[in-house]
């Protein structure tokens, strides 16, 4: 049986602008009983939203302000240890820290755009733990991505083809190359991060 996902049926995003897959890896990360795991998968998300967001400003002000917003879509509950003194945000501050959502052309839309642009960010690790891990994190989250289409097509080998496919070859792996979540793992997943539907009061 296909899991779909409907806009209707899913949470509210905290902020928007950052997109849905920015919200299920925040919501990931808080899920690993790990904390080194958690600290690793943070600053990935914090680069990812480093390439999406244009710097303005100074680099500090910046780096504090994606440490800030990373803090407020985990809902302060995120349990690592930020390199920052986060400042909480009310909805004003927020409102006035809005970034402009990216738009642009989809190549796979299965995956979506900030899937897209986090294959782009692989070649930019230059130590190769660290890319490893990046490239590890990259293809669960577009394995999630498949098993919420349609379980069906989720393929561990045609994820590492369509990593090749997004960095022109560049980041070509073989299955062992790598370790990724088994079906079963990716699918719980999904069902976590999928909200039950409630159910309609009989009249």
């Amino acid at each position: 049986m296909n899991i779909v996902d409907y806009n209707t049926e899913r949470t509210k995003l905290v902020m928007p602008e950052y997109g849905r897959v920015v919200q299920e890896m925040v919501d990931h990360a808080k899920s690993l009983e790990d904390k080194a795991e958690r600290q690793r998968c943070a600053n990935t998300i914090v680069a990812l939203m480093a390439g999406m967001t244009k710097q303005s400003g100074d680099a500090e002000d910046f780096r504090q302000k994606l440490w800030n917003h990373l803090a407020a879509i985990a809902n302060y509950e995120l349990d690592i240890d930020y390199p920052v003194e986060i400042e909480r945000l009310d909805e004003s501050k927020a409102m006035h820290e809005r970034i402009p959502y990216p738009q642009q052309r989809i190549a796979r839309r299965h995956y979506g755009a900030i899937v897209e642009a986090l294959t782009k960010k692989i070649e930019s690790f230059e130590n190769p733990q660290e890319r490893k891990l990046f490239t590890e994190q990259v293809a669960n989250q577009m394995k999630r991505s498949l098993g919420r289409w349609n379980r069906d097509a989720m393929n561990d080998e045609k994820i590492l083809e369509d990593i090749a496919f997004y960095t022109d070859g560049k980041v070509s792996l073989l299955p062992n190359e790598l370790k990724m979540k088994s079906d079963g793992e990716i699918l719980n997943d999904v069902q976590q991060m999928t909200p039950a539907k409630k159910k309609k009061k009989k009249k």
